[in-house]
């Protein structure tokens, strides 16, 4: 695949990411898709593996967290790997409180489908957010 074809799959599962929307994510990505969110005492932390383990990490993210991206990210590609810098606020639901996160996504992309997501998050903020009184 092309770079710039790797781009534009990322940013269709991006888009779908953003609409919440289970099956245009899982047909984009790959069987043994690898989701890295680094992080402790945050929900969504840890390493989600497969296809079950991306729907049990949305279904987790529904339950958790409410965010939106008020800037479009940048995305720098190169061969299968896709960097994409962005800006996030959000709420974590059990807290109510809020957060800001800037943050960078390391994708690749292995045969036309997403294979692994490394997240490189603010998860200070994130946890801090998450913390119960």
């Amino acid at each position: 695949m092309s770079t710039e074809e790797n781009v534009r799959i990322v940013k269709n599962f991006l888009a779908a990411l953003g609409r919440r929307d289970k099956q245009g994510l899982l047909a984009l990505s790959a069987e043994d898709i690898e989701w890295i969110i680094p992080g402790e005492d945050w929900p969504l932390a840890g390493t989600h593996r497969g296809r079950a383990g991306l729907e049990n990490l949305l279904q987790k993210a529904n339950e958790t967290v409410e965010t939106s991206y008020p800037e479009p990210p940048e995305f720098i590609a190169q061969g299968d790997r896709v960097m994409v810098v962005g800006f996030a606020t959000g709420r974590i639901k059990a807290t109510k409180t809020t957060f800001e996160d800037h943050w960078v996504f390391a994708i690749t992309v292995r045969n036309g489908k997403v294979a692994n997501i490394r997240e490189y998050i603010d998860t200070q903020a994130l946890a801090r957010a998450s913390e119960m009184a």
